[in-house]
Formats: structure tokens, sequence, C-alpha cells
């Protein structure tokens, strides 16, 4: 009988699919913590992990791990060549959070044009007149650089369009063709796409390094706004943080930071310019349900023989 670990609060809709289905039996730890639900991890069959980090130790010291599936599409705190080493597969999700997130990446860049943290702040404790300061700018007519045009930039691109944006697309792994198909201009060159750019959304998977570094930061617009709900890392924070309290950069507004939760000492986080959500974008009511749903059926589909290769990560080293 399998074993299966929820590391982490998921929807109680996954748990009753595996209530649902027989031949399981499972343990769930609420905190979304490495140290929370590693001591339980000898005796996991399987693991639905949310963001935690899974590492090679952990991989070593789990004998009877035979699948993990995230709660998500994510999978940059797992250590994928120790999955590999055991023939582990790693399952994500599909296309169950693209919506949500790309609504949560539009209620940033409003959030950061509009300066809706400020204004709130300041319209409940006495500062009415920060209104006069005319400091919100428009969506409408701006340029709108998608890095990244996978499934979550298409439709943060389609949601921009009805804001009257007119969309660029940055994604050495989509044809200058495809890009034109749904109307955005091909960005070949990152650096000269960023100098023209207005708004910049991130939608790329993590990478060694960031994306925008000092040097990426400093061809911009001092008028430029950066919204980042995909990975942290991908944006230099020191640097960032520079930019934007030297006012070269109008202002950010992120999801996701290298540190989750951040350190106390984060700059970022007493930055006047920079907005934060606590890497919430996927869940929504709607989202949480489907991820739940998606990430438990990925382990009944293992055990069962029918785990889609197709949402298996590194399906090429394991099957």
């Amino acid at each position: 009988m399998p074993h299966i670990l929820i590391a982490g609060k998921i929807h109680q809709a996954g748990q009753e699919l595996l209530r649902a289905a027989k031949g399981f039996t499972f343990d769930t730890v609420a905190e979304v913590s490495l140290a929370s639900y590693a001591p339980l991890m000898p005796n996991a069959d399987a693991l639905l992990l949310r963001t935690q980090p899974l590492n090679a130790d952990l991989i070593e010291a789990s004998p009877k791990l035979k699948i993990v599936s995230r709660h998500g599409v994510g999978y940059d705190a797992v250590d994928v060549d120790a999955l590999n080493t055991r023939k582990i597969p790693l399952a994500i999700v599909g296309d169950v959070n693209s919506r949500a997130v790309a609504e949560h990446t539009l209620a940033l860049m409003l959030s950061a044009a509009r300066r809706l943290v400020a204004h709130d702040q300041a319209a409940k404790t006495g500062h009415w007149n920060l209104r006069n300061q005319f400091d919100a700018v428009e969506l409408d007519g701006k340029t709108l650089l998608v890095c990244g045009f996978g499934r979550i930039g298409r439709r943060v691109a389609e949601l921009a369009k009805a804001f009257g944006m007119e969309i660029h697309a940055y994604d050495p792994f989509v044809s200058a063709a495809a890009l034109r198909e749904t109307r955005a201009t091909p960005e070949p060159d990152l650096k000269a796409a960023l100098a023209q750019a207005d708004y910049v959304s991130l939608h790329m998977p993590g990478v060694k390094g960031a994306i925008l570094g000092e040097q990426e930061l400093a061809v911009m617009k001092p008028s430029a706004i950066i919204i980042n709900a995909a990975r942290g890392g991908l944006v230099d924070e020191l640097a960032l943080d520079n930019a934007l309290r030297a006012r070269k950069i109008y202002g950010a507004a992120f999801d996701v930071l290298v540190q989750e939760p951040p350190d106390d000492d984060n700059p970022l986080l007493s930055n006047p310019h920079f907005t934060l959500s606590p890497h919430m974008a996927g869940l929504t009511q709607e989202c949480a349900k489907r991820m739940a749903i998606s990430a438990a059926q990925n382990i009944v589909n293992y055990f069962a023989g029918k785990l889609d290769p197709k949402l298996v990560v590194n399906a090429e080293a394991v099957f």
C-alpha cells in the first residue's frame, strides 16, 4: 500500500481524491519548510511537495521514495540530478495555474503603476493629499516587454492588450513567426528591447544568475516598471533596490524573491517604490483546487502505470 507524504497545506479536494483512490495512505504536514517534513520522508513512497527544498541528502535518506509530485510547475528547489540517479520521476501539474498567475501579474502591474499600496496607506492615515503628487501612470498605449512567451506569458499578453498595451516578446525558444502569430513584436536582443520598454514582465524559468542585473537595469527608461511573478533570482535584488532608490527605475512589483520568506534586512522590504506579494500568484481558491487535484492525480496515475510523461520534467532520465 503506497504511503504518501503531503508536505505543505493543499486544497481539501486533493486529499479527497487520495481518500477516494483505494490502496493509499497519507500523512500531511501543514508547515511549508524542509525541517517540518524531512523526518517523515523515510516512510514515504511518494511526496506531494509545495515550495520547500528537496535536496540530495534528503532524497538519499528516503529509501522508499518512488515519485515526487510538485504542487505547481516550478522545481528550482528540487535536486533533479539526485532524483535522476534513483530514476525517480518529478511530476508537475501542467497548465492549471497560467490564468491565475497571469491575472496576478496584471494586478501587480496596475498596483505599481497606480501606486496603490502607497495611496492606500496614505488615504487611511490622514494623508489624503498625496493624490496631488500625480505620481500614478497608465498602461494604455505603453510598451510591454514579455520575457518568456510560454502559457503564462501569452496569457499576460492577451490581458495586457485589453488595456491598450503594445506587446513585445523576448523568448529565445520561440520562433519570430510564432510570436508574430500572437500579434507580438519579436525582440531577439534583450538589452535593446529593455531600452524601449515601459513595462517588463518576467515569465522565464529559473536560471543561474540574473536575467536583469546592473547592466540591464542601466539601459532601461527611468519611467520603466518591472514585474516578476515567475522565479526569484531573475532580477539582481540589490541592483534593483539601488536603481529604484536612485530613481533610475520608476517601480517594481514582485511575487517572488531569492529568499522566501525574505530576511528582515532585505533592503527591498523598506523600498517605497517596491511592491511585494508573498509568492501567491497561483494561490486563488480555484487554482489551489486545480493544483491539488492535479498533483494528487499524478501520484495515483504513477502507481497505476498511467502517469503522463509530458508532466514529468525528467522523463528522459527516468523512463
